[in-house]
């Protein structure tokens, strides 16, 4: 019975004639059955733009469904890398339906065939509007980069930013807003610049910073250029000086050492001309002036301590505290030694002890010194040391014109090399001396304000050459030894240590052709003295034993000899002496003077 109900219940449904009339539609169910088909048709129209799923997301593309029978492969090279990163599972992209069936009966689909249509009439919109356009720069082209805005779009380098730039791959991967200054659909080509952008917005941006910007507001701005008097910071559309006056209390030499490009700054804006535009900013001044109580803090002659923070040629500048700095002068730093590089004494960041000698508060400046942490040695030199006094010190240094002597630690005395001695010509001190040896000297002059003593050696005996016209008359005799040889004749040294010159002139009766002829260095003999002059300091020896006759002038007459006394062992009379100057001063020197002049002045 159950089996014969189920075949009564199945058997109508086979039943073609109840099928027939069971899917009999009338006339206005047929229009609406055909309507929907043309709207599904419609809905997958070839060439027409349509919204697609992605189902699967793998290396060599993406499936699509747009809810058709099968579904549309899409082959990466149609998305870019950053595209295609960005990418997911049931993301929603627009799709472009090139065929509804493959040879295997999928649907074919193109990404970059959609993106392009619509890119192009969203384009020509914007650039017809002159509205700004965003898209995501790809990779860097000759001349420029090529930024996808759904098409690629062509941004030349000269048109990346309102300045040079010269790194281009910074921008790769990144975002970027710029205007279409030129679209040519035919050939494909759409060139954008983001600099027309930057400085259309850099104008509403300067036009709402101007009414709002008021004297005394801090604000926050970007550097944008460095220059060596200060800074440029963009303060929302305008840019404003930061001079490097104001960037610090303290002493800065260029404004990098504080700021770089791009950095981020608050910053007060001291002062404000909107017709000219013109806005001078300060960073210092957002903080109390750090020397308006320096007096107080650090009063004229305390001894404090800072930190070394800068080394120049002409001294050290220290830091006592953020924002304020002093100089220590080179000729602050020792009483006694002479620094010429002070990076071979001190560094950066040392900590060092001073000692405040001189304050202007109103220009910011503090006068500071090492060397008067300690008594001036000068001064105990001149307490000690008078003119006359006899010293005894070791010779810390030698050079060409003269040697140092010891008085005192770090206090020298310097002897002269013509201060070394009466008769003892030098070339230089060091064939007598070297460093070390201990020497006594006498104190010639004290000068505590120039830092300068000067002592003697030859002072401390007599001078052999006073008293020289008595001891060694013209006419007398004397006797010494050959100490060198020259060409125009020998010097001879007494046992005075006086030096005399005999010219080859003077060497015998007859002309005598070589000074080695007659003498030879050490040879000990006595000499007849010719000529002498204590001031000038001048020997003038002979081995003639006659008299030299005067020469015959020009007209064949013998020259004047000087006037006679009256009588023998009478005083020549003043009037005759004047004569006899005259003619002396009037006469050629002899070349017994020339030489002995030569010797002396070659010695001096």
């Amino acid at each position: 019975m159950q089996n014969n109900s189920n075949e009564e219940l199945i058997s109508p449904l086979l039943n073609t004639e109840l099928l027939d009339e069971t899917f009999q539609l009338n006339e206005k169910e047929l229009e609406d059955l055909s309507a929907l088909y043309k709207e599904t048709l419609h809905n997958f129209e070839v060439g027409k733009i349509i919204k697609g799923r992605i189902l699967h997301k793998e290396n060599n593309g993406v499936t699509i469904s747009i809810d058709y029978k099968s579904d549309g492969f899409i082959p990466s090279y149609e998305f870019s890398e950053i595209e295609l990163k960005r990418l997911n599972v049931n993301d929603e992209i627009d799709v472009i339906l090139d065929r509804v069936e493959d040879e295997f009966g999928n649907v074919v689909l193109s990404y970059q065939k959609a993106k392009a249509i619509k890119a192009w009439e969203i384009i020509a919109n914007l650039a017809e509007k002159d509205e700004p356009v965003t898209g995501v720069v790809t990779h860097k082209v000759k001349g420029g980069l090529s930024v996808d805005i759904g098409i690629p779009a062509f941004l030349p380098g000269s048109q990346i930013d309102t300045q040079r730039i010269t790194n281009f791959d910074q921008f790769v991967g990144q975002e970027v807003t710029g205007k279409i200054l030129k679209v040519n659909k035919k050939r494909g080509n759409v060139i954008m610049s983001r600099r027309k952008y930057l400085e259309e917005q850099r104008q509403v941006d300067k036009k709402k910073a101007l009414e709002n910007i008021e004297i005394g507001q801090v604000i926050q701005g970007i550097v944008k250029n460095i220059t060596s008097y200060g800074v440029f910071v963009d303060v929302g559309g305008i840019d404003g000086l930061l001079h490097i006056t104001d960037m610090s209390w303290g002493r800065i030499t260029h404004p990098s050492e504080m700021l770089k490009i791009g950095d981020e700054v608050t910053v007060k804006v001291l002062s404000f001309d909107k017709e000219f535009e013109k806005i001078s900013l300060g960073i210092k001044q957002l903080f109390d002036n750090p020397w308006a109580e320096i007096d107080k803090k650090y009063p004229v002659a305390s001894i404090i301590k800072g930190r070394i923070s800068s080394i120049t040629d002409y001294g050290l500048f220290v830091e006592v505290e953020k924002g304020v700095e002093g100089l220590v002068h080179i000729s602050e730093i020792s009483w006694t030694e002479r620094i010429t590089n002070l990076s071979k004494h001190y560094n950066v960041n040392d900590q060092i002890e001073v000692k405040v000698v001189a304050l202007d508060k109103d220009n910011r400046r503090m006068s500071l010194s090492i060397k008067q942490l300690s008594q001036d040695p000068w001064k105990e030199v001149a307490d000690k040391f008078k003119v006359d006094d006899k010293i005894k010190g070791k010779i810390t240094n030698i050079t060409d014109f003269g040697i140092f002597v010891q008085l005192l630690e770090g206090v020298d005395g310097l002897v002269h090399i013509s201060d070394i001695s009466w008769t003892n010509h030098l070339n230089h001190p060091s064939e007598k001396y070297k460093k070390g040896d201990e020497v006594e000297a006498l104190v010639l002059a004290v000068d505590s304000e120039n830092k300068k003593v000067s002592l003697g050696i030859k002072q401390l005996g007599q001078d052999p050459w006073t008293n020289i016209e008595t001891n060694h008359p013209v006419g007398s005799e004397v006797e010494g030894r050959v100490s060198k040889i020259t060409n125009f004749g020998a010097f001879i040294k007494l046992d005075s240590g006086i030096e005399g010159l005999i010219h080859i002139s003077e060497m015998a009766d007859n002309d005598v052709e070589k000074v080695e002829d007659i003498l030879k260095v050490g040879d000990v003999k006595k000499f007849k003295v010719v000529k002498v002059n204590e001031e000038e300091k001048k020997l003038g020896l002979s081995l003639r034993t006659t008299s030299k006759q005067p020469k015959e002038s020009a007209k064949g007459h013998k020259e004047a000899s000087a006037p006679k006394a009256r009588r023998s062992g009478s005083k020549v009379s003043e009037s005759d002496e004047q004569v006899k100057t005259q003619e002396d001063t009037k006469r050629p020197k002899s070349a017994l003077q020339q030489a002995l002049e030569a010797h002396m002045n070659k010695d001096k």
